[in-house]
């Protein structure tokens, strides 16, 4: 193990020892190759940097009690990939390519896997590049796919306890996460200038609105929104947001445990009726929602300072799953050997 203390570890950036990349020339993809420098050659015309031609992934190795690792639904972050290059015009990696590269950078970092129970993970970024020169307006002819890796701590500092959200509507300065991930390829900037407000007003984060009539629940900033009321799981069906796999499990699971299952609008004004609220995602994970600050109408929706008794129960299962201390009865995880 390296020197590194896990308990403590922020979401951030920790240099590793290697990635994998892979390049696309010529109508295919070659073979996986091993770095251990940080930076990329990119050319200064590189649709990427122009036209938006970039999409990532995010998923995270677990270290369970049995010292093995596992990786919790690599391949639908990979199909998930392909679907995202496609509406950009872009070459994806085959499924397999992409879980090769990812089972092969973890191995190669595997000393970076933190230890069970530590409260660390290690994150998984993959990362797909248009690294052909274009100046006109259209897709590049070669590209680069590479899987980098970096040990993280919670998402938010607060860990399982209840975080404080603000709501925004300024769609003209903030579009919901799920439009840059998903349809820009993984540019999340347009949402900082409301992030850092919230911050700055001491929020944790954002709760978005839709940026047509601003009357419906898009995201929780990085992360998907969902509610629980009358023994039923409830999340938005938008076509803006991020499709998370960590929702798409958390309401298998939620099915699993006798909840109803609803993925359909959300007004902004059923907040009052939840009886627990939260954000769930690969990094978040899943994070209870304590209170919610709507700054038009001054507004507060409040849920208790602690977690509530089915988000504490899927939370529970799905960190059981992951680290190998609960069946796997759909078959979501993958060993790296």
């Amino acid at each position: 193990m390296e020197n590194i203390d896990w308990k403590n570890l922020p979401f951030g950036y920790v240099k590793t020892d290697y990635n994998v990349r892979s390049y696309y020339r010529n109508g295919r993809w070659g073979e996986l190759e091993t770095s251990s420098s940080e930076y990329i050659m990119l050319h200064m015309a590189a649709t990427c940097l122009h036209y938006g031609q970039e999409i990532f992934e995010g998923l995270k190795a677990y270290r369970g009690k049995d010292g093995r690792i596992r990786l919790f639904r690599c391949r639908d972050n990979a199909k998930r990939m392909i679907n995202s290059a496609a509406y950009i015009q872009m070459a994806a990696p085959p499924v397999e390519k992409f879980v090769e590269a990812v089972k092969k950078t973890v191995k190669l970092n595997e000393h970076f896997v933190p230890p069970y129970e530590s409260g660390a993970t290690l994150y998984v970024r993959p990362l797909l590049l248009g690294s052909g020169a274009q100046v006109g307006v259209k897709p590049s002819d070669e590209y680069l796919f590479m899987v980098f890796v970096t040990p993280v701590g919670p998402y938010f500092k607060t860990g399982f306890k209840p975080v404080d959200v603000m709501i925004t509507r300024k769609s003209d300065r903030a579009a919901p996460l799920g439009t840059g991930h998903v349809k820009c390829g993984g540019n999340y900037a347009a949402s900082l200038p409301a992030g850092i407000e919230a911050l700055q007003l001491g929020y944790t984060t954002c709760l978005y609105l839709d940026a047509k009539e601003k009357k419906y629940i898009d995201e929780c900033g990085p992360a998907n929104f969902f509610g629980i009321k009358n023994n039923t799981y409830i999340t938005p069906d938008s076509a803006s947001i991020l499709p998370s796999i960590t929702n798409r499990s958390l309401r298998t699971l939620a099915q699993d445990m006798g909840l109803k299952i609803e993925c359909r609008p959300v007004e902004v004004s059923e907040l009052e009726t939840f009886e627990e609220v939260g954000a769930c995602g690969t990094a978040a994970v899943i994070t209870p929602i304590g209170k919610i600050f709507d700054p038009q109408t001054n507004k507060i929706y409040e849920y208790g300072s602690e977690a509530g008794p089915v988000s504490t129960k899927l939370y529970n299962l799905l960190r059981a799953i992951q680290y190998g201390d609960a069946p796997d009865t759909h078959n979501w995880i993958e060993f790296v050997e």
